[in-house]
């Protein structure tokens, strides 16, 4: 009965590829347990089903064979039915986020789905993938993101596999303020596309405010697998389904943030410092939001009302004059201080400002992409309108205009330390535009405008690619100069707290030794007591020969090869697009030096610290 049942359906299956019912030739009434007028009943009750719903139908009358029981009847051998691999490249969480979703839309549509962050995914088994669903961020310079850079080097070595077999989409998230807009999205869709693969749909790549694109490249990527794969899948067991679902959604979100309380803003570097950082402290109270070290604090600002009340005389309107943000109608002060970004300036925003101006100047950069670039880098919005008066519309203004986005920091505190507060470290970002002072608008908000008690809107943003070894046992080097340090602070009150017997190691820099050494009390404490097994600090401007992270890592590279070779994990904080290149080149340097490996073995074994999680960054 079930060899024969299963034949049926799988006619039922290949009327549903087909165009028409009269296009498949049916299987020989010998083998069908219906006679030639049931047969005939059956292709006149269907004849006017879509091929989707064919497909459906064939799945209907599989699970109807799966719940009947079947004794002494060999079973037919039936292929496995399709997995959706879904791959999340994320770096601040948006391409994990968008990841769940969709394959909660493709468990509702009763496909087999394995979701799977590219740092935990074994890039070689990639040409096994038979449906590849990538989401990728871009971060620094147009590059992956740091779980993704494996798979992206593997998939652009010499070693990349053909990818024949296997159908693709990509989504990818970025940010057009910078020039390689979606850059690693690109890069995974377009190399994909030279392995072999076939795209199932055409790559989205999307700004900052994504949600919409994503709504809609959701809808469509679950019809086109819904078409091609719902015929061939069973519904996923409940274990499967609650495996999927297992883990608990955080209380608070990006969207829900929680209304926290400014405990302490305290200036951590010398009077005579170029450098202004603040040590921040938050009150969660008894919210039970939690974090680990490693993860990173979300953290929601306001525009300062003086930056705002200088641009509503720019624009000559009144700040009073209503205007519409997402639907709701507020005044166009309330919208410039809580609802746009002011701070950051892109060449969209330039390019629509121009077109309203109809200035020659501004019409010329258009025309020339890495001129257009330069000055939406260096001049904010607020002097581009001072320096080309437009005079636009408020709404039209507004509409230029991108939605405000929080700022992430890395934690620089444990919970196991500190209870229910939450420590970031804050370099506040100043400079002058014509003699005009500018700050940058989360951090002039946490350092300037905040008051102690005040209210302050927060999240946490996980990062399960930053983690300390679970064996407490296992020594860790942390290299993390200026602000890069603080989750490593994070780090060694954990491994205080958790009488943690493996080594730690930790590089940091700065310009000045006086001005410059963020928490030295607490580090010099952590050398005394012997937490800090090791400290090295480099100073750029104490000599006149600059001296860097990376020059300290060349110098003890020989030590630093016996740590790993000792099973140590190696973590890196800070600026992305040079610091963290530098240092990798000095490890890289380190591994062939000290290992015997030619470059492109030390470049391949780095990447299996990577995978192993023994090489982790956190870059920005």
């Amino acid at each position: 009965m079930f060899m024969i049942s299963t034949l049926f359906t799988a006619w039922i299956l290949a009327m549903a590829k087909g165009t028409g019912i009269m296009t498949v030739k049916p299987p020989s009434t010998v083998l069908l347990p219906v006679s030639p007028e049931q047969l005939s009943r059956l292709q006149s009750a269907i004849s006017d089903f879509s091929s989707h719903q064919l497909a459906w139908l064939s799945g209907y009358f599989w699970g109807m064979v799966n719940q009947q029981p079947q004794t002494g009847v060999e079973a037919l051998t039936v292929s496995a039915p399709e997995t959706v691999t879904l791959l999340a490249a994320s770096q601040t969480g948006n391409a994990r986020r968008l990841a769940e979703q969709l394959r909660d839309s493709l468990l509702a549509e009763n496909l087999n789905v394995n979701l799977m962050n590219a740092g935990d995914y074994k890039f070689k088994q990639i040409s096994q993938e038979r449906v590849l669903i990538v989401i990728a961020s871009t971060q620094g310079e147009g590059e992956p993101a740091e779980e993704a850079v494996a798979l992206y080097k593997y998939l652009y070595s010499k070693k990349a596999p053909s990818m024949k077999e296997t159908v693709y989409a990509v989504f990818g998230l970025g940010d057009t303020s910078y020039e390689n807009f979606c850059q690693a999205g690109k890069d995974f869709d377009r190399r994909l596309h030279e392995l072999g693969a076939q795209r199932l749909l055409a790559r989205v790549d999307a700004d900052v405010e994504y949600q919409e694109q994503a709504d809609q490249w959701r809808q469509q990527i679950t019809a086109i697998l819904t078409q091609r794969l719902s015929a061939q899948t069973t519904r996923p067991t409940p274990s499967t389904v609650m495996a999927e679902h297992s883990k608990e959604a955080p209380t608070y979100t990006k969207e829900m943030p929680l209304t926290a309380s400014l405990l302490t803003n305290q200036k951590i570097t010398g009077r005579g410092s170029d450098k202004d950082v603040r040590h921040i402290e938050i009150d969660l109270g008894d919210s039970g939001l939690r974090y680990q070290p490693g993860d990173a604090l979300g953290v929601w600002f306001e525009n300062d009302p003086a930056l705002v009340d200088e641009l509503i005389a720019l624009l000559w309107r009144d700040g009073s004059e209503h205007v519409t943000v997402h639907g709701k109608s507020l005044s166009l002060r309330e919208a410039l201080i809580s609802h746009v970004e002011l701070t950051q300036n892109n060449s969209m925003i330039v390019e629509k400002y121009a077109a309203l101006a109809k200035d020659d100047s501004l019409l010329a950069l258009v025309a020339n992409k890495p001129a257009l670039q330069q000055y939406a880098q260096t001049t904010p919005i607020v002097d581009m309108v001072r320096s080309v008066a437009a005079h636009p519309e408020a709404q039209q203004f507004i509409d230029l205009l991108r939605p405000l986005t929080p700022r992430l920091y890395s934690i620089s505190s444990s919970p196991s330390e500190v209870g229910n507060e939450v420590h970031i470290t804050v370099g506040v970002v100043r400079y002058d535009i014509e003699g005009r002072a500018r700050t940058g608008g989360a951090s002039g908000y946490l350092a300037d405008r905040l008051q102690e008690d005040d209210n302050i809107r927060v999240f946490i943003e996980q990062n399960n690619n930053f983690r300390l070894p679970t064996d407490p046992n296992t020594p860790v080097i942390m290299i993390g100069p200026g602000t890069g340090v603080a989750p490593f602070r994070a780090f060694l009150q954990h491994r205080d707290n958790q009488g943690a017997t493996g080594k730690n190691w930790l590089f940091f820099g700065n310009p000045h030794f006086v001005e410059d050494f963020l928490y030295q009390v607490e580090f010099q404490r952590y050398v005394k007591e012997g937490l800090l097994t090791r400290i090295d600090l480099a100073w750029s401007r104490d000599q006149q020969h600059k001296v860097y992270v990376q020059d300290k890592l060349n110098e003890q590279g020989e030590e630093i090869w016996r740590w790993i070779q000792d099973g140590a994990h190696v973590y890196v904080c800070g600026d992305a697009n040079r610091m963290a290149k530098d240092v990798e080149q000095a490890l890289l340097s380190i591994i062939s030096q000290y290992s015997g490996m030619d470059a492109e073995q030390a470049d391949e074994f780095l990447s299996e610290l990577r995978l192993e999680r023994r090489y982790q960054r956190d870059v920005y």
